[in-house]
């Protein structure tokens, strides 16, 4: 349910970036996942050829070339760089979860929301727990390396290896 309301900022982010005809996709997923899939509760999108893009604020931002800034790591809300907690802001901003009138009903569905994103995370954190020696630069790097990845659609440029140059 929550993936397919996100749906509706993927499809912004796909116009904003001039990706048209995966914006063209992403609204036949929200369509079929929101009637066949009774509001997304059901994803009958991707067996029928319409695969989940991740698009977001802060990638679209990187397409119009601002740069990352620093990395944070906010509470709660856990690693960014400074573009991405622009995307964030805007994002929550423009929420329609927050258009909800009535408080119990929003305030229980943004609880409800925060505890799925939770479990989303649960294997991650067990990753991290096991794999990292230095947890904050194993975080810091799978993060930036995963948003590198995700603005470049999966064909991020090689990086030259300066220093072997300068070992040289």
């Amino acid at each position: 349910f929550f993936s397919n309301i996100g749906d509706i900022f993927v499809i912004l982010n796909d116009i904003l970036q001039f990706k048209f005809t995966q914006a063209i996709e992403d609204t036949g997923r929200f369509v079929f996942n929101s009637t066949i899939g009774l509001y997304g509760l059901i994803d009958v999108a991707t067996p029928m050829g319409l695969p989940k893009h991740d698009e977001d604020f802060g990638q679209t931002l990187a397409t119009w070339g601002v740069t990352d800034g620093p990395y944070i790591v906010l509470p709660f809300f856990g690693p960014r760089t400074m573009r991405g907690t622009a995307g964030f802001v805007v994002e929550t901003v423009y929420d329609p979860i927050y258009e909800i009138k009535d408080d119990d009903v929003r305030y229980a569905t943004i609880a409800l929301r925060t505890i799925d994103t939770r479990y989303k995370l649960l294997k991650a954190s067990r990753i991290v727990d096991q794999a990292a020696l230095d947890k904050y630069s194993f975080v810091r790097d799978a993060y930036l390396q995963h948003r590198k990845n995700l603005i470049y659609d999966g064909n991020p440029p090689e990086e030259e290896n300066n220093q072997l140059e300068d070992l040289n």
